[in-house]
């Protein structure tokens, strides 16, 4: 059986490439094989940052497969969708930055898999992205209602989603759905440019505990009430307080040198 979902860790960066010709289009057993990655990229202490791709040169995720959709019954769709948001939800989670290279097209499934990440990077003139789910019957049942109105405002949101159309990665930017358009000939070259800027979320560059803090302050505190968010941030301060990097930041700074941290 072809491996779905490829995981490989270097110079403390994972990649997740979701691997389905011609359109890496997600199913169930797709599902499961990224939900394992992220697992190991969550135990894997010499990773710092996450970056998810789509393999080959013209698409990062066209959604979920819709001969799988269209053939499967209720309630097998019902946990199949299940799964994939606590698929998503676990990628979110983890406190590590996750970074989605957007290497080609991105729509539907595979825009809410890029928006359960923290910042998505596309390729320049590489292809469009949005939620048409509207067009086949069905709203975008992966996370999308839910994040993109906490990314764009609730009625933008609901604009997009009912107009159903997809756009360029440039007005994707606009919108806040992008972060940053990166120059790339090839998915390679493209790819070369992520890692480049991943690797300053790294040790000896970043302090990454806190980068994955900061992360999950934001992420996770954001659903609940602000005096529960400031709860959470005080009990994340408090660990890194006690880590090495703060000391190491914290005598740089006094010192006037550059920090050298370690990610502990």
């Amino acid at each position: 059986m072809a491996e779905l979902a490829k995981y490989e860790a270097q110079n403390g960066i994972a990649t997740i490439t979701l691997d389905d010709p011609p359109v890496n289009g997600y199913t169930h057993e797709m599902n499961r094989a990224v939900d394992e990655c992220i697992l190991k990229a969550r135990f894997d202490q010499g990773v710092s940052v996450i970056v998810l791709r789509g393999a080959g040169e013209k698409f990062f995720c066209a959604g979920a497969n819709i001969n799988m959709l269209q053939t499967a019954d209720p309630v097998f769709k019902y946990y199949f969708c299940l799964h994939a948001n606590e698929t998503l939800s676990r990628l979110e989670q983890t406190p590590k930055l996750t970074i989605a290279a957007l290497n080609g097209h991105c729509v539907g499934g595979g825009l809410e898999y890029a928006m359960a990440c923290d910042i998505r990077i596309a390729r320049k003139g590489a292809g469009k992205t949005g939620l048409p789910e509207v067009t086949l019957g069905v709203l975008p049942g992966t996370g999308g209602t839910q994040r993109l109105a906490r990314i764009v405002g609730k009625a933008k949101a609901i604009e997009l989603m009912v107009e159903g159309g997809t756009f360029g990665f440039e007005e994707a930017m606009e919108l806040g759905i992008v972060n940053k358009i990166f120059e790339g000939d090839t998915a390679d070259a493209f790819m070369a440019n992520v890692y480049d800027y991943a690797k300053q979320f790294c040790p000896p560059n970043k302090a990454s505990m806190a980068v994955g803090h900061i992360k999950r302050a934001v992420q996770s505190g954001l659903e609940v009430p602000l005096e529960s968010g400031l709860a959470l941030e005080r009990e994340l301060q408090a660990k890194l307080f006690s880590s090495t990097d703060a000391k190491i930041g914290l005598d740089a700074y006094v010192e006037k040198q550059k920090p050298d941290f370690t990610g502990t």
